[in-house]
């Protein structure tokens, strides 16, 4: 912004003061005034004398104001960032912890399955499966699962990926284990399914529903019937017990304790102490006198 006298300007050239003028005080109006007509709006502004004419002042006094203001930034910049992250999740810096401590978890080769089973979660845990087994084929994995349920198919992507794998496959119940989560929990290894002594597991039979034209509404139903027979013939080989039995419990919603899913055969431990039992599998005594 020039700082030429105005009445020094137009003594010296009548003809081109008000031109100039207008000329070195277009940026220092669109300054001062973007708080009125907003910022953007006042930088597209060309003619100085257009918008001095609009808001009744003269080019000399809008100087003047721009030279007091000097720049102007607007106050919603500063909040700009904070408010464009409201209703979209947690922020960036709570999803960098999450996502490291999920990394320390992969490198003690530990799996997450929590919330519920869909394709996202479970492309996940395919993906890493797939890369614990790359990294080293004969340590296990672990998944320890609090989930409410989800998607058949989903979750069969994961336990097909399970036993497809050639590290053993441990599963530890934490929190709730329902429906598909259930089954995922009973699907590792076996004598390596653990489950924490307050946690719950739940299995029944698989939950859907279709609309449209009759034979569509058959499909469907045929559909949830193969899923059904599917899953009750996986957990009676998982549990060891006659397929008529799993069928009938199966059939309405079935809550176990930790001790019951043990003794239904869920879950092949209960982990009351868990350095206890790590120290009975490693075969070293944790006490003196202690016969492993």
């Amino acid at each position: 912004v020039s700082s030429v006298d105005p009445a020094r300007a137009r003594a010296e050239n009548p003809h081109s003061c008000r031109a100039r003028v207008h000329t070195e005080t277009t940026m220092a109006f669109s300054i001062a005034a973007s708080p009125r007509l907003g910022l953007e709006r006042s930088l597209r502004q060309a003619d100085g004398r257009k918008v001095a004419r609009q808001t009744g002042r003269s080019a000399c006094v809008v100087r003047a104001s721009a030279e007091e203001s000097k720049l102007w930034l607007p106050k919603s910049e500063v909040n700009y960032d904070i408010r464009a992250q409201q209703g979209k999740g947690p922020p960036p810096m709570v999803m960098e912890r999450f996502q490291g401590v999920a990394s320390q978890l992969m490198s003690q080769r530990i799996i997450r399955l929590g919330g519920a089973v869909d394709d996202d979660s479970c492309n996940l845990i395919v993906a890493q499966l797939l890369w614990l087994d790359a990294m080293d084929p004969k340590k296990d994995i672990t998944i320890y699962v609090n989930s409410p349920g989800g998607s058949v198919t989903a979750g069969m992507a994961v336990f097909d990926t399970m036993r497809h794998v050639r590290p053993d496959v441990s599963t530890v119940c934490v929190g709730l284990a329902a429906s598909m989560g259930a089954f995922l929990l009973s699907a590792g290894q076996q004598g390596k399914r653990y489950s924490m002594p307050n946690s719950r597991i739940m299995i029944h039979q698989p939950l859907g529903g279709a609309q449209g034209q009759a034979a569509d509404i058959e499909i469907q139903a045929n559909e949830i019937m193969h899923h059904k027979s599917t899953l009750n013939g996986y957990i009676a080989e998982f549990c060891g017990k006659p397929l008529d039995v799993v069928m009938e419990d199966t059939d309405r919603d079935f809550f176990m304790s930790a001790a019951e899913a043990k003794e239904y055969g869920l879950v092949d431990h209960v982990i009351d102490n868990p350095t206890e039992i790590a120290a009975k599998a490693s075969g070293i005594p944790m006490y003196a006198g202690d016969n492993l």
